[in-house]
């Protein structure tokens, strides 16, 4: 009895240390391997990643795509607008691309996927217009925000596959408070999860917006975010399901500040927790779940370079001092696209 008992004794030590490295194992910052795409001179904050191509708003009245079989970028100039208009918002259903030029005036862009044929589907002329974000949930519904133009956040829907769009009126919508709109870095200020719509703002007053019933009914919530200036606040966020949701930025005058700019929720945005204060990245333009991950894994990307968290956002390890990406979309649990000012990069996590 005492040898099988030595025996067990041992067998349970390895057995634990076994446990203990297969969990170091899962939680061990991967390696990322990156190729570079293009160094086409642009400047890019929207990104659509799809199967067989990558769709990009651009700059200088353009867009784009990375063709993945044929391992080449395409960049088109819409002749319906100026050279000076910026396209920041991009989205798309199964046969089309929508793209919404940022400043005045608002023209949304329907491009066909096969013929890239150009539409205006919706156009608004205001001086106050700035349109920050754009997403459809499917085929037929679709909805993108902007800042104020009057008393609330500017919210505009589709619910015929973006043939048409409607401004919905302030009526309907939260009040903002002065000096409160969104900040049009990564495309990143609307996210729809089921029939959540969570919309961000930044500035004076850095809040979160949610709706359970598509923008039928809203609730406002406070952010622990630092606000207050204009140029602080929340610039970008993500949910990886309605509950669980992450909100990031900073401070873009003073980039090095990483406290009082990254909080998670788990209760759908009603309450925030600030996470890795003073550590990590400060100012970021673009923060992602990894797909399939549990809502644990998390990427960054901005100011301060490109971050890893495989523990929703306490923990984080730089993997790239690179400052010149803007936004990224995964492909897959394991790939994903960032651009920024004059790049396209291909990463995988390896």
């Amino acid at each position: 009895m005492k040898i099988l008992y030595h025996h067990m004794k041992n067998y349970l030590f390895i057995l634990l240390i076994c446990m203990s490295c297969a969990s170091k194992k899962e939680i061990a910052t991967p390696t990322f391997d990156s190729r570079i795409i293009s160094t086409e001179k642009l400047s890019c904050r929207a990104i659509f990643v799809d199967a067989d191509k990558v769709w990009l708003g651009m700059d200088k009245g353009r867009y784009g795509f990375y063709d993945k079989k044929k391992d080449t970028l395409v960049v088109k100039t819409i002749q319906s607008v100026s050279n000076t208009t910026e396209f920041r918002s991009i989205a798309a259903t199964k046969d089309a691309i929508f793209i919404l030029a940022v400043g005045n005036p608002a023209k949304l862009i329907k491009i066909d996927k096969k013929s890239l044929q150009e539409t205006i589907v919706y156009q608004e002329e205001n001086e106050k217009v700035f349109y920050d974000s754009m997403q459809f949930v499917d085929n037929l519904n679709g909805f993108a925000m902007g800042d104020p133009t009057e008393d609330c956040l500017s919210f505009i829907k589709t619910t015929d596959g973006g043939n048409s769009w409607q401004k919905i009126s302030c009526v309907n919508l939260p009040k903002v408070n002065e000096g409160e709109a969104a900040f049009a870095t990564s495309n990143t200020n609307l996210i729809v999860k089921g029939k959540s719509i969570f919309m961000v703002s930044g500035g004076k007053k850095s809040r979160v917006f949610v709706s359970h019933d598509f923008g039928t009914t809203w609730q406002v919530y406070e952010t622990p975010i630092v606000q207050g200036e204009e140029m602080t606040g929340i610039f970008t966020a993500d949910f990886y399901n309605e509950k669980t949701g992450i909100i990031a930025g900073g401070n873009y005058l003073n980039q090095n500040q990483n406290w009082s700019n990254k909080a998670i929720t788990n209760n759908g945005g009603k309450s925030w927790q600030l996470i890795a204060e003073n550590e990590a990245f400060g100012y970021t333009s673009c923060i992602q779940f990894v797909p399939k991950s549990n809502g644990q894994q998390l990427i960054s990307i901005g100011g301060t370079g490109l971050f890893y968290s495989p523990d929703f956002g306490k923990t984080w390890t730089k993997f790239s001092d690179d400052k010149d990406f803007y936004t990224f979309r995964f492909e897959s649990e394991k790939v994903f696209y960032a651009t920024g000012r004059n790049k396209l990069v291909r990463f995988e996590i390896k």
